[in-house]
């Protein structure tokens, strides 16, 4: 989206204040966030190795920042756009049982990313995958999930409002559900991020389901690489997918702000199905798909939650570099100064 800039901005905190509301938000959010749904910490890594098929390919266009390793005979590695992948391999590996999961801080790198008040070339989430049973792949159990993780960002808006008085909650006192084919039909000559503009500023808190498959109109609600989400699987409403996105309404941005991307993962049979509606059936070669394929890795859920998007919207900031340190357009600096917006 282009750089938007808010009438009269004015920061909430001075930039110290911030830091300090950064590391509090912080702490707090995770320490919650773990305990709700029972995950614990691991160390995650920057880079994997290329020819492993694990990076996450968020919508399958993006290219990693990737090098070559003398000490490994010039192997290629990439720097991680997310952990999808990874943190359902750990699940394995540790032995984790249903309803026990874990989390990390991940760092990325998003060279594609287009610049501008919520984008930036790096990346800070919380990801997160927790083992389910089969019984728990349904809507009824994703929605109890989001259920959660809301209850969490609600806890988190009223320790800032109790800490900085000035920053008033905003957020409802439930969150939304409505499936993308559902919002197309309520807003069918709106584009995609118009709908979520409108469903969110009348809801103020939404969860979009169903993103990645093609809608009724021949186009998909937003891209989903194939090997992660499950957006295929028909669900007890009566659409398809078991996945979706947390948007909130940013009072400061005046526009829809996502939050989180999260689903039930695909087991064997989505996973094939996605991987031929996308043309990605190569794909099968990588020791990754082959254990989803087979059922020898767990069934899961999980997703990511951004840190610094987090930050944004409870500290009402207007550009994410306000929050974190990146690289930016000259004229984007400029500008963003000129309003009283200072950029990492």
């Amino acid at each position: 989206m282009p750089l938007y800039i808010p009438q009269n901005y004015r920061p909430t905190l001075v930039p110290e204040m911030t830091e300090q509301a950064i590391k509090l938000l912080k702490d707090s959010f995770q320490q919650r966030f773990s305990q709700a749904l029972n995950l614990r910490r691991v160390t995650a890594p920057l880079f994997v190795l290329s020819d492993t098929g694990v990076n996450d390919d968020l919508s399958g266009v993006e290219e990693p920042v990737s090098f070559s390793i003398p000490a490994m005979n010039g192997r290629k590695a990439e720097i991680v756009h997310s952990l999808a992948k990874w943190k359902r391999i750990k699940l394995g590996e540790y032995g984790i049982h249903a309803g026990w999961g874990l989390y990390t801080d991940m760092n990325a790198i998003r060279t594609g990313e287009d610049l501008d008040n919520i984008h930036s070339l790096y990346v800070d989430q919380w990801d997160w995958e927790r083992t389910i049973d089969r019984e728990d792949r349904n809507i009824r159990f994703l929605k109890k999930i989001v259920d959660d993780i809301f209850l969490v960002l609600k806890e988190t808006e009223w320790l800032i409002y109790k800490t900085y008085h000035h920053i008033a909650p905003v957020l409802p006192d439930k969150i939304t559900y409505i499936h993308s084919e559902e919002l197309l039909a309520m807003y069918p000559d709106l584009s995609p991020k118009e709908r979520e503009n409108k469903i969110t500023e009348k809801y103020k808190a939404v969860f979009i389901i169903g993103i990645g498959k093609k809608l009724s109109n021949g186009e998909q609600h937003d891209g989903r690489a194939p090997d992660y989400d499950d957006w295929i699987t028909p669900n007890e409403d009566g659409y398809f997918g078991l996945n979706g996105d947390i948007l909130l309404w940013n009072p400061t941005l005046q526009s829809a702000f996502e939050v989180s991307s999260m689903g039930i993962r695909v087991d064997g049979a989505s996973l094939k199905k996605q991987l031929e509606i996308t043309g990605q059936q190569n794909k099968m070669k990588y020791d990754f798909h082959k254990k989803v394929y087979e059922g020898r890795l767990p069934l899961s859920i999980g997703g990511g939650i951004g840190q610094s998007r987090l930050c944004m919207f409870f500290l009402r900031n207007a550009h994410i570099g306000e929050v974190h340190a990146s690289i930016w357009p000259e004229d984007m600096i400029k500008k963003c100064a000129e309003n009283n917006i200072v950029l990492k």
